[in-house]
């Protein structure tokens, strides 16, 4: 899933944004619950289980973006380092996450009635025929993109020693009305809504892979009782960058690779930047979330 080289430089980060897409769950326990889709095997983070998501591209920073999407939340310094140093970028990543959603999940925040299903996946495949094509599909429907809806929960940047490293803001978005979602049978294979506690359960058992970034926000986010709890926990989390380092570590098991996040005793930043344990260790394939070793904190 990771090609990591503990000898490699790796390559300046590539700026990318993700969506988490939130509901009140469907069960008769309510909660929440994520939309989820599964990436293709081939490619970064092959086989994973992630949020809707992908780089983000020119056409996002275009000026006209401006009179077709509502303005994007400003972020607050004291939360930290702003997601992006300028409003123009600001805004450009959040409508990368939006049509990111639009192409990998038939999902898409919109101020004003939304499409139904069936036109987001006719928008989908416009799209994949012409990639400039969504503003043009907004105007006509007298619909813009709703960034106002978008709240910033995390930043996270893939490890130096990963050969394909990305620069990605996370952002929550409480879906309105009803909607369904869908993969694109391309990018992602698979798609589902769960809730965070299912989707956790489902990776202890072995049932699907999760990256560290897609693990820890599902950790976060499990202590929501409700969408306005989701909310909460964005506006109250740290933006600053979350720059895991890989390391060998050796302990009783053997040696073996761990990921360590910013709080950790081997990690160059002490103060933690997102709750729970502070490193990922790989384990039988996977990685698992630990502490580090010898009881350190």
């Amino acid at each position: 899933m990771l090609d990591l080289d503990l000898n490699r430089p790796g390559p300046t980060p590539r700026d990318s944004a993700t969506l988490i897409v939130v509901r009140t769950s469907r069960g008769s326990d309510r909660g929440i619950e994520i939309f989820c889709v599964e990436r293709h095997k081939t490619g970064f983070l092959g086989g994973a289980v992630v949020f809707p998501g992908g780089k983000l591209d020119a056409s996002d920073l275009d000026p006209a973006w401006e009179s077709c999407a509502t303005a994007a939340l400003a972020t607050m310094r004291e939360r930290g380092a702003p997601i992006a140093d300028d409003p123009a970028t600001r805004r450009g990543l959040a409508v990368a996450a939006c049509r990111e959603a639009l192409e990998e999940a038939a999902i898409l925040p919109v101020d004003g009635v939304p499409p139904s299903h069936a036109e987001l996946l006719a928008w989908r495949a416009e799209m994949a025929r012409d990639p400039g094509a969504l503003r043009t599909m907004l105007v006509s429907r007298g619909l813009r993109l709703d960034l106002a809806s978008l709240h910033p929960l995390a930043r996270w940047i893939t490890p130096v020693a990963e050969s394909r490293r990305f620069d990605t803001r996370f952002f929550v978005f409480v879906s309105k009305g009803d909607v369904t979602g869908a993969h694109d049978d391309h990018e992602t294979t698979a798609s589902f809504w769960a809730s965070p506690a299912d989707v956790l359960a489902r990776y202890e058992a072995g049932a699907l892979v999760l990256a560290p970034p897609t693990h820890r926000t599902l950790q976060v986010l499990s202590t929501a009782r409700d969408t306005a709890e989701v909310l909460a926990i964005a506006s109250r989390s740290c933006l600053d960058p979350i720059c895991p380092r890989a390391i060998r570590q050796r302990d009783a098991a053997g040696e073996t690779v761990a990921i360590v996040l910013p709080g950790d005793p081997e990690h160059e930043v002490r103060v933690p930047r997102v709750p729970g344990p502070s490193r990922y260790v790989l384990r039988d394939g996977r990685f698992v979330s630990e502490e580090a070793p010898d009881g350190r904190p």
